[in-house]
């Protein structure tokens, strides 16, 4: 069965209608979309049994979502990660970010991409539901050069996986960096120490201690980042290594080895109780990996679960964190008569008891 519905999530402060939209698959996946943000509210997801549970952290009504919080299944940008002190140059002109994480712009600013209601289109075809959204982005939003027109299409598709197609056009030369912030967790909760992670990455991005890239490619061998051959998530989190006392865990970009191939695997989690995988492809170079190192108990999401460390796990495909200042990493910058194109697929599946 594949179908879509739509309903009245709720109103922003200022009266704004936002809908919520729900996919459904030939494969049993039930996705859930609004258009604030162009937010992925839900993902339920069979377990060996064929027991659906929603795989994504998030709230159950509109109302967390307007305001502050982790950024649970967020649309991101205009620039995914951080941005060194706020400030960039490009053709010769400085610009100035406002910063929200310290004395840094992260994951767009304080009014990024995931605080705005886009237009959205339903669309129904033999791969499965999916739903269009976009949003023209004036000239200087959130402090950014060139009016930025883009389009971000979900597709849940029938052999069980979730598409996610950007796509954006500019007017000036802009950086842009766009993912989605979704927390898994593909037990249904709890926390996700016991999720087995391969990461098809020789190498990771290391960050000084407020989490900026220092420009180095380091190798992963011989590191507690090292998911070359699969480990718990939770196996190294205790390990004396500085990277992870810096994060408080995993925080950290990986340079993948599939950068630019949609048919190479780029990662892949096994939850072994539910049987639960979920696999990653992407056509972007980098992918953050995040476990949830923030979540202090303070938020209560989906049926009052309280999110506490390590409740969910990120795996956010991107480029390189603050790589409009980073000349050796790879560019950032659209410019006019470009296109920004990139897609990245998030693959359900289970594993059955040997």
């Amino acid at each position: 069965m594949r179908s879509m519905t739509r309903e009245l999530f709720g109103h922003t402060a200022d009266g704004r209608e936002v809908e919520l939209f729900t996919l459904r698959c030939a494969a049993g996946l039930v996705a859930r979309v609004t258009d604030y943000g162009a937010t992925l509210v839900g993902l339920q997801a069979p377990d060996r049994s064929s027991a659906l549970a929603d795989v994504l952290l998030g709230f159950d009504t509109l109302a967390p979502y307007l305001g502050a919080h982790p950024y649970f299944g967020s649309l991101i940008g205009r620039y995914a990660n951080r941005i060194a002190n706020g400030c960039f140059s490009l053709d010769g002109v400085a610009y100035h970010l406002p910063c929200n994480n310290g004395p840094h712009h992260l994951h767009g600013g304080p009014a990024g991409l995931h605080q705005v209601v886009w237009q959205a289109e339903p669309s129904s075809g033999p791969d499965g539901p999916g739903l269009t959204l976009r949003y023209l982005s004036p000239d200087g939003e959130g402090g950014y050069p060139g009016a930025l027109a883009i389009t971000v299409s979900y597709l849940l598709h029938n052999r069980g996986a979730l598409y996610i197609d950007y796509a954006a056009t500019t007017d000036r030369p802009t950086p842009l960096n766009l993912t989605s912030h979704g927390y898994f967790n593909l037990a249904g909760g709890g926390d996700v120490l016991g999720h087995e992670l391969y990461l098809a990455a020789d190498d990771f991005l290391p960050v000084d201690a407020t989490l900026i890239p220092t420009g180095e490619r380091r190798a992963v061998a011989g590191t507690p980042l090292d998911f070359t051959t699969p480990a718990l998530l939770g196996a190294r989190l205790d390990a004396d290594d500085e990277q992870l006392r810096y994060a408080g865990g995993y925080d950290h970009c990986f340079v993948l080895r599939s950068a630019g191939d949609l048919a190479m695997l780029a990662a892949r989690v096994v939850e072994p109780r539910s049987g639960r995988v979920l696999e990653l492809y992407t056509t972007q170079p980098g992918v953050q990996l995040y476990t949830g190192n923030a979540l202090d108990g303070s938020v209560r999401g989906k049926g009052s679960q309280v999110y506490h460390r390590y409740a969910g796990f990120c795996l956010e495909a991107q480029h390189f964190p603050d790589a409009p200042n980073q000349p050796a990493f790879p560019s950032t910058i659209l410019r006019p008569g470009e296109t920004y194109r990139h897609t990245t697929i998030y693959q359900l599946g289970v594993v059955q008891l040997l």
